[in-house]
């Protein structure tokens, strides 16, 4: 229960001090969203099966998206946006296979903010794939971002998105970052030959943490062992290539 104790209570003792483990250090439950027909137990479970699904740090962004080998920029601003998704490609948790000669995995991805919360900062895509030799690599890419800032050669925000988080009142402002952020991407760096996968991650703008929160109510001081400010986010199941 919130009171003004609760960030140093102990969660794991240790006669060490440095091994302490605090409550102050722990972050807010997460969330599972599924992407069912119905909300019923057996749709629910069948998305679940098939893997539809991501989860988020607590927040309630609604993310979507959907892999293929021949979508286009136009497809993301159309009426039936997810029947075309899903008849050209395959959505979060699917699999692409044996990629058509010359043709790079596209995909289309649709975030929204929690109509409660913090507007968006950005949409990544991360890559890991296997190399001929067995070993694993993993790249991150900036494929949307809010305020026009701009994505540079290797794949990255030009500049962050900036701060409005005031720590004394733990407060903030949606007057940077976007409601909703679309985008069209395509591997440009793709191997037909190498095992891969992708997952769609979505940042929110910077936002008081938890123990911020607390600090300004109960007119205590903040740890000093934990931020004051953090990004919520949500994770996409991953979609999977295989040649």
């Amino acid at each position: 229960e919130p009171s003004a104790e609760r960030h140093d209570r102990e969660v794991i003792p240790a006669d060490d001090p440095a091994l302490r483990i605090l409550t102050s250090q722990e972050v807010a439950s997460g969330l599972m969203a599924v992407w069912a027909r119905e909300n019923t137990r057996s749709d629910i479970f069948d998305a679940m099966q098939r893997k539809e699904v991501y989860a988020t740090t607590g927040t309630r962004i609604r993310v979507r998206v959907f892999a293929g080998w021949d979508f286009t920029p136009n497809d993301l601003d159309t009426i039936d946006f997810v029947t075309r998704g899903y008849v050209g490609g395959v959505p979060m948790g699917g699999d692409l296979t044996t990629a058509p000669t010359g043709k790079s995995p596209t995909f289309m991805i649709r975030a929204l903010r929690d109509p409660d919360g913090a507007n968006l900062d950005r949409v990544q895509i991360i890559k890991g794939w296997l190399d001929s030799d067995g070993d694993t690599h993993e790249r991150i890419y900036d494929v949307a971002l809010s305020d026009g800032r701009g994505i540079d050669a290797n794949g990255r925000a030009t500049e962050a998105v900036g701060n409005t988080v005031d720590v004394d009142n733990a407060t903030y402002s949606n007057s940077i970052g976007a409601a909703m952020l679309t985008t069209h991407w395509v591997d440009p760096e793709f191997d037909p030959e190498q095992q891969a996968f992708y997952y769609v991650r979505v940042l929110e703008i910077p936002t008081p943490r938890w123990t911020t929160y607390d600090a300004a109510f109960f007119g205590i001081e903040r740890p000093s062992n934990v931020p004051a400010t953090l990004q919520d986010r949500a994770y996409t199941s991953p979609i999977w290539y295989t040649p």
